[in-house]
């Protein structure tokens, strides 16, 4: 992976606790074409990531690893809440700033000590969470590196996240199914997280791993965007993106990324158009145990498209069927459009807010309605004929005397071989 421009400590005192000073590293890997891409400050854009941390470093905390060790009762197993390649996180309490009222709960993210990936990693992390500040991207709350007995020491600390993530609701059945409307409420704040980070900064901000296991969910299941890991600076007014090594998680990158190393916004809304196929389907990304046709959710969906008559096929069946289909077929159609192949041809992120914004007031309006609709519409469409002629085997008894009405009254204008086979369907009619 390329190297990031990040913060170092230049003093190497042991127990150093000031925030962390901006260095920029060079990167003699990269070639001259590559480097007049990267993202930098320019006449347009007077103020880069680090400009912008510089001023506001002094909001974050800076924590002693011993604070943090007793905090998370010396890291112990039972409070530990995720683990990934850059180490573990755990839960913890700690003091507040004014020491007043009861203690703070805190997410503790402990990076693994071996491996300068790592490192960069927690750079970056506290790099763009240190500028960055939206009601849908978590915060953080400080850091600690420290050259302890033990080695040196990386740590941040978050606020604490008590629903998990989107991921963990999706596909974990430990936990109960996430209603249609809060699904569109995550879908609706994390991609204004996203517009914050594309458009509502002095500079760009790629987010490089959006994914549903990093849409973590407050109390309240309002999301927030977190692991930051691998952001990118965007590319300045007079470029077109920065050249990066491929990095992320497979089933989100962009295939244009993929291919050519080229990252941009647009590469964000690819990833966030797997994940409202997520949502629909209740079906991860890539899937190794379901059928051949079935492991990549981008293949299978394609068989199902937005106005075909089987498209409730794909909805996740954990909604038993308490969602619009209008809504769901314009959110299929948006998940399209944000995976087209050409990236210019993709939304920015504030079109895909606002079109969001649009389907969740419909939706929220008048969900009974058009879902009621939908459903019979969908039912004239996908049966065949002689079904029609058949009571619904759930029970729905009512739709079934309508149509047995609408039948007898046809009959009536009949001729009587017809009124015959009537009257012998309705004596054979299952109970």
């Amino acid at each position: 992976m390329e190297c990031f421009s990040y913060f170092k400590n230049k003093s190497k005192h042991k127990g150093q606790r000031s925030a962390p000073e901006l260095e920029r590293k060079s990167d003699n890997s990269a070639t001259t074409a590559d480097r007049t891409t990267k993202s930098s400050c320019s006449a347009t854009s007077p103020r880069g990531i680090p400009e912008l941390y510089e001023e506001k470093a002094h909001n974050l905390r800076v924590f002693s690893f011993s604070e943090l060790r007793q905090a998370a009762n010396d890291f112990s197993r039972l409070l530990k809440i995720g683990e990934g390649g850059f180490g573990c996180v755990y839960k913890g309490s700690i003091k507040r700033v004014d020491r007043k009222g009861e203690p703070m709960q805190v997410a503790i993210k402990k990076l693994n000590r071996d491996g300068l990936q790592g490192h960069k990693q927690w750079i970056a992390e506290v790099q763009f969470l240190g500028v960055v500040e939206h009601a849908n991207l978590v915060k953080l709350i400080g850091y600690c590196s420290e050259d302890s007995e033990r080695g040196m020491q990386h740590l941040l600390v978050y606020e604490f996240m008590p629903n998990k993530s989107l991921e963990d609701h999706l596909f974990n059945k430990a936990y109960a199914a996430l209603s249609w409307q809060t699904r569109l409420s995550i879908l609706l704040g994390a991609a204004q997280g996203l517009a914050y980070l594309h458009e509502g900064l002095e500079v760009q901000v790629i987010h490089r791993d959006f994914k549903s296991s990093n849409v973590l969910l407050d109390e309240d299941f309002k999301p927030k965007l977190s692991d930051f890991g691998l952001a990118r600076e965007g590319p300045t007014a007079d470029r077109t993106h920065v050249s990066t090594a491929v990095v992320g998680t497979h089933g989100y990158a962009a295939p244009d990324y993929i291919e050519t190393g080229h990252l941009t916004t647009k590469s964000d809304v690819w990833s966030f158009g797997v994940v409202l196929y997520e949502v629909l389907t209740g079906r991860r990304s890539l899937e190794r145990n379901r059928p051949r046709t079935e492991q990549r959710l981008l293949e299978w969906v394609r068989q199902y498209p937005p106005d075909g008559k089987k498209f409730s096929l794909i909805i996740d069946p954990r909604l038993e069927n308490q969602y619009s289909v209008s809504a769901a077929r314009k959110i299929a159609k948006l998940a399209d459009s944000c995976l087209l192949k050409s990236s210019k041809d993709r939304p920015k992120t504030s079109q895909v807010v606002h079109s969001l914004q649009e389907i969740t007031q419909v939706s929220g309006a008048g969900d009974d309605a058009s879902q009621a609709v939908d459903r019979s519409t969908e039912l004239s469409e996908n049966e065949p004929v002689d079904s029609e002629l058949k009571p619904d085997q759930s029970g729905n008894s009512e739709s079934w005397k309508r149509r047995m009405a609408h039948l007898v009254k046809l009959g009536e204008h009949g001729d009587s071989s017809s009124r015959k086979k009537f009257l012998i369907m309705q004596r054979t009619r299952v109970q």
